[in-house]
């Protein structure tokens, strides 16, 4: 009677639980799920010990290698300092510069890999090679790991033998000094021997000088400069320079071009700089010394690539876009009794970035 009676209270029961299944309402029970098949951590493989560190001999002439290497770094460095001075850079002969930069080159590589392959060598040789792991803590540690810490250091310098191995030591030390040598040397050299200032200040360009066309140096004859044109303009005589060309010419290279002379607008302490609508300007911007070198015909309007800056050619070059912060110095010319365009005087003011605004 008692199976009989519970027969029916099962089934009720049953299809109350799914009734509860059903209804959203109620969670349903939680499933968890253990993983068996996790893979065990290995840990790490055991230790396999170098030559060096079984035989003294051999740890011996890795040590001696080691130091061979950063003494050929000192070397190379002094090398790269010796034919800096030794092989000069000629300007009149182009291979020189190829000779000066490879052994420059040559001289700056052995001392950079020397370090680089020594200290390499130096890890893998003599230092000990067993394998550990450490926790990183986000904060400040125990008293006890720092502690560790510092055993660690300890432990780390007596196997690396920096103390203990004073020849591999001392040539380190001596190649890393003389690595910095040669940038000193060329960096050094490039600063002016004269006051930078007055060399800056004052260009090629004087009274007579004719404008000629870059880089072939004809002289340039007024009619030749039709409206809307522009000529990239060296003074005459640059490239005969035999020393500091390309120093000369970065201060003197000028702009010339012609407007109409009914869209030029001139101040009347400069109403002579021009010749009959034909007007000339430095080519180095007033921001960062950037090439001015595209012109608009339409607008006359001098573009600098680099950064943008935008000059109004026909109201004396004044800044109407950019960050250049003063206009482009203007060359006064003339013409000569051939009809050849000719400088009236060097530029007026300094050419070049606004650095010179404080000087002024």
């Amino acid at each position: 009677m008692a199976d009989a009676h519970d027969g029916p209270d099962h089934g009720e029961n049953a299809g109350s639980a799914v009734a509860r299944q059903d209804d959203h309402t109620v969670p349903a029970p939680a499933v968890a799920v253990v993983r068996t098949d996790r893979v065990p951590n290995p840990g790490f493989p055991p230790e396999r010990l170098r030559v060096t560190d079984l035989d003294p001999k051999k740890a011996k002439t890795a040590e001696r290698t080691i130091s061979a290497l950063f003494v050929l770094s000192v070397v190379g460095s002094v090398f790269a300092v010796a034919a800096y001075i030794l092989f000069p850079i000629n300007e009149a002969d182009p291979s020189s510069i190829r000779l000066n930069n490879m052994l420059i080159g040559v001289g700056i590589t052995l001392g950079l890999l020397g370090i680089g392959i020594g200290a390499v060598h130096w890890s893998k040789a003599l230092m000990h090679g067993h394998e550990e792991v450490e926790q990183r803590h986000p904060t400040r540690g125990s008293d006890e790991s720092r502690e560790r810490a510092v055993e660690i250091f300890r432990q780390a310098n007596a196997e690396s033998g920096f103390t203990r191995r004073s020849l591999v030591r001392n040539t380190l030390i001596g190649a890393l000094v003389a690595t910095p040598i040669p940038a000193i040397a060329l960096f050094r050299d490039l600063a002016p021997a004269e006051d930078p200032i007055a060399l800056l200040k004052h260009t090629m360009w004087d009274t007579g000088v004719r404008l000629t066309r870059d880089p072939s140096g004809t002289p340039i004859l007024a009619s030749e400069v039709t409206i809307g044109s522009a000529f990239h303009v060296i003074p005459e005589g640059l490239a005969e320079l035999e020393s500091h060309r390309i120093e000369e010419k970065a201060k003197a290279v000028v702009l010339l071009m012609r407007l109409p002379v009914d869209e030029l607008n001139e101040r009347e302490d400069r109403a002579d700089w021009s010749y009959d609508g034909i007007v000339a300007y430095s080519k180095i911007c007033t921001h960062v010394g950037c090439p001015v070198a595209l012109y608009e015909q339409q607008t006359h309007h001098l573009l600098c690539p680099c950064h943008q800056s935008q000059f109004d050619v026909a109201n004396h070059c004044e800044v109407i876009f950019g960050p250049a912060a003063r206009p482009l110095p203007q060359l006064p010319i003339t013409v000569d009794d051939e009809g050849y365009l000719v400088a009236k005087s060097d530029f007026t003011e300094p050419v070049g970035p606004s650095f010179w605004e404080r000087a002024l």
